[in-house]
């Protein structure tokens, strides 16, 4: 019996069943926890999600009521500006279609930015009336002037501030011209490809929203608003007109006048875009020689004040030195042997 038992024992066949079923029960010792769940860990888990969701409402919450107090206190400001703006009909006195298409172009729309602009042409000249008054005639300033001077410095400081808002909204209205202008040629190229890859006009200036970025901010806006305008807009005449309007430069008035055309007569757009897009880069480059052209002259002062006398000082110093150290230009000469 027991020398079967060791003949069974020693069997290779027997053996390496012995080690595949031990190998199965091991593999699937190992398997079962990875399929079983763990309530556990399930419920830990299920609790950290629950307590981030909380977080993220709670933040949104804060911030909403942050923004609620902002946009209240914003919004208090604003009709507090408009019943003075309203009540004293400022908007008659002061405002007129130039302003209105002024403050487009420096990119204020809407009503509020129009409230803001006749209040501080209302409430500046009494600030600066009145610091005015306080530096002369309380602290003293432009004692040795005569009074009549100083009245005078105080009504200059008024009416400076009574056109402080149109300087500034003009200055903005400039450097927002200025950055459209030199990006446009640019934005017309790529607008150009886009329509003839067989793009609409309202994907192609969305795609080059996205690329004239970061050239010009405010043309990029600009494209924006018009494809937000072609969508929703009865005419798309209307909102060409717009953005010609809110721009104020002839180039992209002649490209919007373009647009109507090819919409209205049915001409491709690609055709009108192609010739625009050269016109502009001659203008740029018309533009360019002709500052490269007048650069000569305004070099002509600062040669005059600044490198001629240098130069002079440079040639003539070195013979001023050997002309000091002579003794001048009657110093004394040595006797010849003749005289002696």
């Amino acid at each position: 019996m027991s020398a079967q038992a060791i003949k069974t024992l020693t069997d290779p066949t027997f053996v390496m069943a012995m080690l595949i079923g031990i190998a199965v029960f091991a593999t699937i010792l190992t398997l079962i926890p990875a399929f079983g769940r763990d309530p556990l860990k399930s419920r830990m888990k299920a609790v950290a999600l629950e307590r981030d969701e909380l977080r993220a409402k709670q933040r949104a919450r804060l911030v909403a009521e942050a923004e609620r107090r902002s946009g209240s206190l914003r919004e208090q400001q604003s009709m507090g500006m408009r019943r003075i703006v309203e009540k004293l009909d400022l908007r008659r006195l002061l405002a007129d279609e130039n302003t209105t298409r002024q403050l487009k172009t420096a990119g204020f729309r809407g009503q509020n930015p129009m409230t803001r602009f006749l209040f501080f042409r209302l409430v500046l000249p009494f600030v600066g009336l009145a610091l005015a008054a306080i530096y002369i005639f309380g602290l003293g300033g432009l004692s040795d002037k005569p009074t009549a001077v100083r009245v005078f410095a105080c009504i200059g400081a008024a009416y400076a501030g009574f056109y402080a808002p149109i300087l500034y909204v003009t200055n903005r209205a400039t450097k927002r011209k200025d950055s459209i202008r030199k990006a446009w040629p640019d934005a017309l190229d790529l607008m150009l490809i886009c329509v003839e890859s067989g793009m609409s006009i309202e994907a192609a200036m969305r795609k080059v929203s996205e690329e004239i970025g970061s050239q010009s901010v405010e043309l990029a806006e600009e494209f924006v608003l018009t494809t937000a305008e072609l969508s929703y807009l009865q005419e798309r005449r209307q909102a060409y007109e717009n953005l010609a309007q809110r721009t104020g430069l002839e180039p992209v008035k002649s490209v919007t006048q373009a647009l109507i055309q090819a919409e209205r007569y049915g001409t491709p757009v690609a055709h009108a875009l192609r010739v625009l897009s050269s016109e502009s880069r001659d203008a740029r480059m018309t533009e360019a020689e002709k500052k490269a052209a007048a650069l000569p002259p305004k070099l002509t002062v600062p040669m005059i004040l600044f490198f001629l006398p240098v130069l002079f000082a440079i040639i003539l110093g070195p013979a001023g030195i050997q002309l000091s150290q002579n003794g001048g230009f009657f110093g004394d000469q040595p006797r010849s042997s003749a005289t002696e």
